[in-house]
């Protein structure tokens, strides 16, 4: 039986990768992911503000030091905290290969296009095996249109692109009126892959305080279900690979990330609830399906369950929605 699964051209050994999360701030982490069985690890975020801030502390400075003599621009003002910023991260990439065998992808999470695309290719001299690219764009312009959103994407997608040669994945939400179209675009302008879904954390309000506050709550398998959706659809209408994160907390998550067309599932909230050591759980359930039900490969089943080969995908979720409520009609009269 083969676990083995291939990613935007990586050979991964299975399909379970561990996701962004903070678990990846730490080198040590870093490798009990690996030898409790994940294929790969995907580093925590680089944000377009921290790029953005080093910048603006940087030509502050030499602009306020350029009379003083020739060797001024030598003071370079230092990063508060390690990891916090660019050069940091950079650092941390390095290490990081240099402490696994598995591959190392890198994320970057922008709004806009400019000159902080250049660290995409800063990240892949740093040894990243590939960036995921992580689109974290709310927008709040009542005069912005969704084309004008869309296009931001796409241009964003396309600069850094054109910036690597190592592979790209782009992390979206699935907040588009057209997901599908969406993600052919995207797809054309150069994705190798599309992670299914981010999750935007929504702030609350304290009575108390009256403030505006932060509150993160980890996924649930329950999450996975609109993840499955649109991988079914998407399977084999597109070049992209596709990868499924969020709600995957178990073996049998990701055999139905496998089935919906997947080349991955991206695991975080289960290893933070549950600890590191269930990766070896979730590999376990995977591996005891397969052997019960005589599978010899992750790949014999991608995309078995996708839409590929209904003539109309539309319907079928039409169809698949009615069905839902109605047997939830039955079940209520015969309570």
């Amino acid at each position: 039986m083969s676990t083995e699964t291939s990613y935007m051209g990586l050979t991964l050994k299975n399909p379970v990768v561990a996701s962004a999360s903070p678990l990846s701030r730490e080198l040590d982490h870093i490798r009990h992911m690996e030898d409790e069985g994940a294929a790969a690890v995907v580093l925590y975020s680089l944000f377009e503000e921290q790029i953005n801030a080093e910048s603006q502390s940087f030509d502050y400075f030499l602009s306020a030091t350029e009379d003083f003599h020739a060797e001024a621009g030598s003071y370079f003002p230092e990063m508060i905290g390690y990891n916090r910023g660019p050069e940091g991260y950079l650092e941390h990439i390095a290490a990081a290969k240099a402490a696994v065998s598995i591959p190392v992808i890198a994320s970057l999470n922008g709004v806009s296009t400019g000159g902080w695309v250049r660290y995409a290719r800063l990240m892949e001299e740093a040894g990243a095996d590939a960036l995921e690219l992580n689109i974290f764009l709310i927008p709040t312009d009542l005069n912005q249109s969704s084309q004008d959103v869309e296009n931001t994407y796409v241009e964003i997608v396309r600069e850094v692109k054109s910036n690597l040669r190592i592979p790209l994945a782009v992390k979206l939400g699935p907040y588009f009126s057209a997901m599908g179209h969406m993600a052919r675009r995207l797809d054309e302008a150069g994705a190798d892959a599309l992670v299914l879904f981010n999750r935007f954390y929504q702030p609350d309000f304290d009575l108390e305080a009256l403030e505006v506050v932060p509150s993160l709550n980890l996924s649930n398998p329950e999450e996975l279900r609109l993840r499955l959706h649109w991988a079914a659809i998407l399977y084999g209408r597109i070049r992209a690979d596709l990868a499924i994160t969020g709600g995957v907390h178990s073996g049998y998550d990701v055999l139905k990330s496998m089935m919906a067309g997947a080349s991955v599932a991206c695991v975080t909230s289960a290893l933070l609830w549950r600890g590191i050591n269930h990766i070896q759980q979730i590999l376990k359930e995977m591996q005891d399906w397969m052997v019960e039900r005589e599978y010899a490969s992750v790949s014999e089943m991608r995309g078995s369950m996708s839409q590929r080969a209904v003539p109309d995908p539309g319907a079928f979720v039409r169809a698949n929605y009615m069905k839902v409520l109605q047997s939830y009609t039955l079940r209520s009269r015969v309570m």
